[in-house]
């Protein structure tokens, strides 16, 4: 089994769900700052070129959430996956929400704030999208009240998703009014097989 990732990205939920479940795989880092992603030999295995990509056997999967489901279901005694049909469609819903309603906004700060070239970037687009994780986090974080994670009495993929969007999140300073999701993300990442936070990602680039 192959991973091809690079650090700070959201093949950091892909990795988590692999240290959790203990098996062993091939990391291929995919240099994204030196364009590798965008080379003939990797757009041949994700013609989209981006990361996370992985490889198992002849089955070449990509999209982080598609990928952690599938491991999840590969390795069912792991109990990453409820077996239960109400919380696996909870498990469902809330990998769902976290993308679509939690990663969005951040995806829009980060190419407003950095990835567009500057003559592009519109601040006031920032601030909509600020407010918009605000409001869809506030959710989460009632959800999160006396809760140890996102779904039923033990961890499952939906919380590295989680965790892991929460600490983008954290990154551009928007968890201060939610501190049930500061406290549930901390205890993600003391968890002993937790994947590196981004910063630390980050740190490793320049090691």
């Amino acid at each position: 089994m192959k991973l091809y990732e690079f650090p700070p990205t959201r093949s950091i939920r892909v990795r988590w769900t692999l240290q959790e479940l203990g098996v062993d795989f091939e990391s291929v880092r995919v240099n994204l700052m030196a364009g590798e992603h965008r080379r003939p030999e990797f757009l041949k295995i994700n013609p989209a070129g981006k990361v996370p990509v992985l490889v198992d056997g002849d089955l070449v999967l990509t999209e982080s959430i598609a990928i952690v489901l599938y491991l999840a279901e590969k390795y069912p005694g792991k109990g990453l996956l409820p077996t239960d049909l109400e919380e696996r469609a909870q498990v469902h819903q809330w990998l769902l929400f976290t993308t679509t309603e939690l990663e969005q906004p951040l995806w829009r700060i980060a190419r407003h704030t950095s990835l567009y070239p500057e003559e592009q970037r519109l601040p006031g687009d920032v601030a909509l999208a600020s407010q918009e994780f605000r409001d869809m986090a506030e959710v989460l974080e009632r959800h999160m009240q006396q809760r140890q994670f996102v779904v039923g009495d033990r961890v499952t993929v939906a919380d590295f998703v989680a965790a892991y969007t929460l600490d983008w999140a954290n990154e551009v300073h928007l968890l201060d009014r939610s501190p049930n999701l500061v406290a549930y993300m901390n205890r993600m990442y003391s968890r002993p097989h937790a994947a590196p936070r981004i910063t630390e990602a980050f740190a490793s680039l320049k090691a």
